[in-house]
Formats: structure tokens, sequence, C-alpha cells
């Protein structure tokens, strides 16, 4: 199981991201996220401030930029991408024992895509060795025909297709603080998802119950998870993203908000 390390003091890189700082989330007083025994836990208040370089975690972007920001509590990370740019913050080596494994974040988007039609965009990302999905467990889409944008769970890369479930009962909120959690089960192949804390029955999937093709959806065995921001589709509305994200812990039990 991978433990969880003392955030090691390293060289900045200069990173500068567009975008007012927000304050922490509401009623944030630090619990001390990173003090318990997680497969991978990330608070950001060990870390200077700047663009990261520590040993825990990657970094994979394109048109975007991942800077550690001071907040009223503590740090946050700041991500910022242009058009359909990605910036995640990536965990490699990951090793959860049993067939479940947890993830939990704090999250605020300033704007989310109103354009171009049917825009889609991944927060979280989890793939590994058993089976092609790529597993999206946290993003959404923006539906012209509501018109509206909304969570959604999805994947692409394996034989289910490229698919987001997008849900009416879970629209987005922008410029708020949340709490998002999700799980995955290679039991039945089950994602479930809850936004400050409550579970929405409709963010889920399962090996017969999912948005893609009509073979079953096969989990892998995850090894790695990256987290932060994607949109694949070009010519954006607005032009920019900037999203905030803190308290990331990875955990074989539920964590909570």
């Amino acid at each position: 199981m991978r433990k969880l390390l003392a955030a090691c003091a390293a060289a900045l890189v200069a990173g500068i991201a567009a975008g007012s700082v927000p304050s922490s989330p509401a009623g944030a007083t630090h619990r001390g996220s990173c003090t318990r025994d997680l497969l991978f836990c990330e608070d950001f208040d060990r870390l200077p401030s700047g663009g990261p370089n520590t040993l825990n975690w990657g970094v994979d972007t394109r048109n975007g930029t991942l800077t550690v920001e001071r907040a009223r509590h503590g740090k946050h990370l700041h991500i910022h991408t242009v058009d359909n740019g990605r910036a995640f913050l990536r965990v490699d080596d990951l090793t959860a024992p049993g067939t479940r494994f947890f993830g939990r974040m704090r999250l605020r988007v300033d704007a989310f895509p109103t354009a171009p039609d049917w825009a889609h965009f991944t927060l979280v990302e989890a793939t590994g060795t058993g089976s092609p999905e790529v597993v999206r467990p946290i993003g959404g889409q923006y539906a012209p025909t509501v018109p509206g944008t909304f969570w959604g769970v999805g994947a692409d890369g394996g034989p289910t297709g490229d698919w987001t479930e997008w849900r009416e009962s879970a629209p987005v909120a922008e410029d708020t603080w949340q709490c998002f959690e999700w799980s995955l089960d290679r039991t039945d192949n089950r994602i479930t998802v809850w936004i400050d804390g409550v579970a929405n029955p409709d963010l889920t999937a399962s090996t017969t119950d999912h948005g893609g093709n009509d073979v079953p959806f096969i989990l892998p065995t995850v090894d790695t998870v990256k987290i932060g921001w994607q949109l694949y589709q070009p010519n954006t509305t607005p032009t920019e993203f900037n999203l905030w994200i803190d308290d990331i812990a990875l955990s074989s039990n539920r964590l909570g908000c």
C-alpha cells in the first residue's frame, strides 16, 4: 500500500495562472487531512507557494498550469487551462488492497463550459491493469438540449466506448466550494459518487448499467489517478478555465467530508 510521505521541500518553478484567489472552502478549519495512513494524500500546506515540484506526485499538462496558492486557511492548488487544455496532478504506482478504494477532494470551479454544444470535461481519471477502460468518476458535460451543464460518470478507451452519463439531477455549481467523493469497486465494477456527503444514485455505473456500448463495463485494477481538469472540444466558452482543489485523499475506506 502506498504510504503517505511527508511533502518534500523542493525547488519552485515560477508559475502563474489567471484568475482571482478564492478563500478556502466554507467553514474550513483545516482538519489536518494528511495525518492518517492513506493510499495518497495532499493538502498542499507543506508545499511552498508557486509551481509545484514534489516527489509525491507528477504533473500532466497541455495548455495548462498548476500553481500552489495561499488561502485564508492553508494552501490549495489552482488549476488554469486555455480552451481544450488539460492540467492534472498525477498519482502513479498506486496500490489499493482488496477490490475497492475511495477518493475525496474539495473543489471550486470558477465557470463551466457553455460552448461548444456537448462540451465534455473530466476532473478525475483512473487507469490501471486488467482492463483498458479509462474511468472518469468525476466529470460532466454541457447539454444544449436542456440547456445546462451537469455532472456525470463516464469512461473511454475500452469496449464500452467514449461515454459520459450526465444527469439532470446533478447540475454543476459555479464559484462554490463543494466536497466530492467517489468509490471504484471491482466486485461489481461499480462507481459511486457523493457530493457534499450525499450520494446521488444517478451518478453510478456498474457491470451492466452504464452509458456505453452494450457490453460489460470492467474496472481496471487502478494504479494511476489523475486529478485536475481536461476539456476535449476546442473553441470553448469561456476561453479559459480556473478551478481550485484542496484536501485530496485516496483511501481503502470512505473518508467523508
